[in-house]
């Protein structure tokens, strides 16, 4: 015990929204069990680095931010720990080729990370925690949130069963499994009553949740038990494949009244042939079915997705039906990103694969295309008012920065508001829009 308290840990969370929430749990296991966490990196006793390996681009941040962390060890730290995605896939390579790490923790291996870390600082050689990807971690209902503002994730569900020819996130988490919904209602409660107005639920798909557990889709009924949560203002979903949205969902989504009109929903391309190839389980009529329907029952909802360009074998002709698809469908928001060959995927052994150059010069036409979409939108808000969250303050420029329920964090636009009232962070405050900027709005307070 004594040790323990003395060891300060540096972390560094790498990748998307489900890994924060895993960085999270670990953090929290940590301080629970006597660690110190610090944010100055020369003050640290061991660092911890949450990998990501999804994309190409992801597994050369992981490796270069670890062999900068080893670095540290010339100094006061001791331990460095790498885990997540990057230590699950590539555990014997990191062995192998970053002799700096002294910890390697999978995917599913944080519920015994005090226990290795204490483990390790005592030891010699590389200790690994490397547990089936298919087991599921009891999530500690008492998570810290590192979102730094006034919103939480809320991941549902870990591993994913779609097994796209292009993802490797089956190989690392494992098959689909949904948290029981009394574990996210009392994560759900606690993350409320340490300041959360917004929750953000994530995994590799929302859509199924718990269908593996009760038997049928329940995310609707998920929604209806977190609206019940008093503090709590908005409730976002993201990440729903369009195959899986069904009218109970839309309902929820309609009625609830803390369910943000707000959809993000991945469908990767606009061709079927490509489609097909991904191993998608939809394709083009039934995408635009779908969005015609969430149109028309919820006419005000934002609809956010991703596309892939470059995916082996795509043409021409599969290109100009992406174009005319983002053209048809007016996306409120959309990314794009180019395709990164995955070892040990069906899709890295395809014929047909696509010169970088291509694929970027692809990935840039859609997003000017989807550029002057999103601006003309942007422009058609002018003269609306809508009820924001206060993100925090340019103080140099004395403008507030604010969400509306269009807008998830760190992916889509901002409202900046300039007032002469003191705002804090996480007020909700209703704003009449007076221009437009790009992708952002300039607003004023309604008094």
């Amino acid at each position: 015990i004594e040790k323990r308290n003395t060891v300060n840990i540096f972390f560094v969370s790498l990748g998307c929204d489900k890994n924060l929430v895993d960085s999270e749990m670990m953090i929290t296991s940590l301080r629970k069990n006597g660690f110190v966490l610090t944010d100055d990196i020369e003050d640290a006793d061991v660092i911890v680095v949450n990998t990501c390996c999804f994309i190409g681009d992801a597994k050369e941040e992981s490796i270069n931010t670890l062999i900068e962390m080893g670095g540290y060890k010339e100094g006061r730290c001791k331990l460095l720990v790498a885990a997540g995605c990057l230590a699950q896939r590539y555990h014997n390579e990191i062995k192998e080729d970053i002799p700096e790490v002294d910890l390697i923790v999978g995917t599913m291996g944080y519920e015994d990370l005090s226990e290795k870390i204490n483990e390790a600082l005592g030891g010699k050689g590389v200790l690994e925690s490397l547990k089936d990807i298919d087991y599921l971690p009891t999530p500690l209902t008492d998570r810290d949130s590192m979102s730094g503002g006034y919103y939480a994730y809320l991941k549902i569900a870990e591993g994913c069963d779609k097994c796209c020819t292009y993802c490797v996130i089956p190989k690392v988490r494992g098959h689909y499994r949904s948290v029981p919904m009394d574990n996210l209602i009392a994560q759900a409660k606690h993350l409320v009553a340490n300041g959360a107005k917004e929750l953000i639920l994530v995994a590799q798909e929302t859509t199924l949740y718990g269908k593996d557990i009760y038997g049928e889709k329940s995310l609707p009924k998920l929604l209806e038990e977190l609206s019940k949560i008093d503090e709590l203002k908005w409730i976002r979903i993201l990440y729903c494949y369009p195959e899986e949205i069904t009218d109970e969902l839309i309902s929820a989504i309609k009625n609830l009244p803390k369910v943000c009109h707000y959809l993000d929903m991945p469908i990767q391309h606009g061709s079927d042939d490509v489609l097909r190839r991904m191993g998608r389980w939809t394709n083009r009529e039934q995408i635009e079915k779908t969005v015609a329907k969430l149109r028309e029952e919820i006419p005000d909802i934002a609809l956010r997705t991703t596309l892939i360009t470059g995916f082996p074998g795509e043409t021409e002709d599969d290109f100009e039906q992406v174009k005319e698809f983002v053209k048809k469908m007016e996306f409120d928001r959309l990314g794009v990103f180019t395709y990164s060959r995955e070892e040990d995927t069906p899709a890295a052994e395809m014929d047909g694969q696509i010169d970088e150059e291509v694929k970027e010069a692809r990935r840039d036409e859609i997003m000017q295309i989807q550029q002057d979409i999103a601006f003309d939108k942007s422009n058609s808000r002018v003269g609306e008012i809508y009820e924001v969250m206060i993100e925090g303050r340019l103080p140099d420029e004395g403008v507030y920065i604010a969400r509306t329920y269009m807008d998830a964090p760190d992916v889509d636009g901002y409202v900046f508001i300039q007032s002469d009232y003191n705002l804090d962070s996480g007020d909700f405050v209703k704003v009449e829009v007076t221009r437009s900027d790009e992708y952002d709005l300039i607003a004023e307070i309604i008094e």
